[in-house]
């Protein structure tokens, strides 16, 4: 209780520091500089579960092409799909694209964030978020850096089954130690202390701007903090096919109502094709790669095989299964990984 005390009885104190710090040292980014509700909720859905680094260049082309709340609602899914190719988690595309279409219907854009988690994809920390930076409503964000920074003040040792879980721990402490009077600069604070001196390994405690308020350095132990389980990672091995005929490329599509890549184009596998796995992999091998996605390590090799007349002619009834030519590749939505792979792949000489 000493711990959790220390910040909240020395609360101004521990505001004008972080404010100061932040005045001097955040990044300068673009949904910052130039700050707008539709820039702010653009940023934060890019930002789920993605860095700065990369979702850079793609709130610069999405703010290019689909400049506001209107021009998104009246956009094509598929173009919408289109310009988050590449980002990944492609249900924070469409349901961005449902926010617009609701907002549209709205006579005005809400401003608390009760309401704002009425709309599509808006979960807790994305509507305190938008609330707080485009509304000034006393709402705290608490998102992995922040859980980071709270549980290091007050060395709670507290073991978390998951970043959920932590994050609903730790909100009312993030409410107490909220500035109301600027609550958007004071949320963009704790996570950019989180992002850039409070790291998950290696804190920056000799730079930190509130250390003296700071359990976990006074204990010298700040990286113990916070205590959440590991998940168990799986790993699984994938099979895909890179089938070609007449100048073009066979792929598989998503079904629309698919939960992770809806409507994107892959390299089939094994199974799509109606092939046992060791048939693919037996053919000769073009590539392998090995990527994470959530707690799974995937292992995916890619081999050239040649279908048979007989063989097209089955499949020709699949109709998740597409022919594309390769000049035409630019025009469908990829998922990321796919698109780098077949480029590759093309440029290696697969054409």
């Amino acid at each position: 209780m000493h711990q959790v005390q220390r910040p909240i009885s020395r609360k101004a104190a521990f505001q004008r520091a972080l404010h100061a710090w932040y005045r001097r040292h955040h990044r300068r980014l673009p949904w910052r500089e130039s700050p707008s509700l539709y820039g702010t909720v653009v940023s934060e859905f890019m930002l789920q579960q993605t860095q700065i680094k990369t979702v850079l260049p793609y709130f610069a082309r999405w703010m290019r092409e689909l400049p506001g709340f209107a021009a998104l609602a009246a956009a094509s899914e598929a173009w919408v799909l289109k310009l988050w190719e590449g980002l990944g988690y492609y249900s924070r595309a469409r349901n961005l694209h449902r926010l617009a279409r609701a907002l549209a219907a709205l006579p005005a854009p809400p401003r608390t964030p009760e309401a704002w988690r009425e709309l599509p994809g808006v979960g807790p920390y994305t509507a305190a978020a938008i609330a707080s930076l485009a509304f000034d409503a006393p709402a705290a964000c608490v998102d992995g850096n922040v859980v980071r920074v709270l549980a290091r003040l007050t060395a709670d040792g507290t073991r978390f089954r998951d970043s959920a879980s932590a994050a609903k721990h730790f909100a009312p402490l993030a409410g107490v130690l909220l500035k109301r009077s600027d609550p958007g600069t004071h949320n963009q604070a704790m996570m950019e202390l989180g992002a850039l001196v409070c790291t998950r390994h290696h804190p920056g405690c000799a730079s930190c701007p509130v250390r003296r308020f700071c359990a976990a350095a006074r204990r010298g132990a700040p990286e113990r903090y916070p205590r959440l389980e590991r998940k168990k990672t799986g790993q699984r091995t994938v099979a895909r096919a890179w089938c070609e005929h007449d100048g073009c490329l066979l792929l598989h599509r998503a079904a629309g109502d698919a939960r992770r890549l809806a409507d994107l184009h892959e390299l089939p596998t094994a199974d799509q094709l109606g092939f046992h796995p060791t048939t693919v992999q037996a053919a000769p091998l073009l590539a392998r790669h090995t990527r994470t996605i959530t707690n799974h390590r995937i292992t995916e090799s890619i081999h050239a095989v040649a279908l048979t007349p007989a063989d097209r002619r089955r499949l020709a009834a699949n109709a998740t299964l597409h022919w594309v030519h390769v000049a035409e590749l630019e025009h469908i939505t990829l998922s990321g990984p796919h698109r780098r792979w077949i480029q590759e792949l093309l440029l290696a000489g697969r054409r």
